[in-house]
């Protein structure tokens, strides 16, 4: 892979080797799942995604960063969340309704 455009960090929860956050709780694996699987079928091979430790931002989980934007979404708690971040991505902009205010 070259160096992508894009990295898409999803929070898993880990605070050391255990998930202890809340993201991991709100189906963050699921939410991963779907996002691979759905910047393979759009085709966006520019994309990058990684998981990380806790992001200290459990009461917004799924917590969900796009670099090199410096894009913070928060609540990405299903498809139609993951949807509307690749839509904007796109689209260069960002989702509106997940920013982290």
């Amino acid at each position: 892979m070259e160096k992508p455009e894009y990295h898409i960090f999803v929070c898993m929860s880990f605070r050391g080797l255990e998930p202890k956050g809340k993201c991991i709780r709100k189906n963050a694996q699921e939410l991963l799942s779907y996002l691979e699987s759905e910047l393979a079928d759009r085709g966006m091979n520019n994309v990058m995604v990684s998981t990380t430790g806790c992001l200290k931002l459990c009461d917004k989980g799924p917590v969900v960063v796009v670099y090199p934007n410096g894009y913070w979404y928060a609540g990405v708690d299903g498809e139609g969340a993951v949807d509307a971040i690749l839509d904007a991505l796109e689209n260069g902009g960002a989702a509106q309704n997940y920013l982290l205010a």
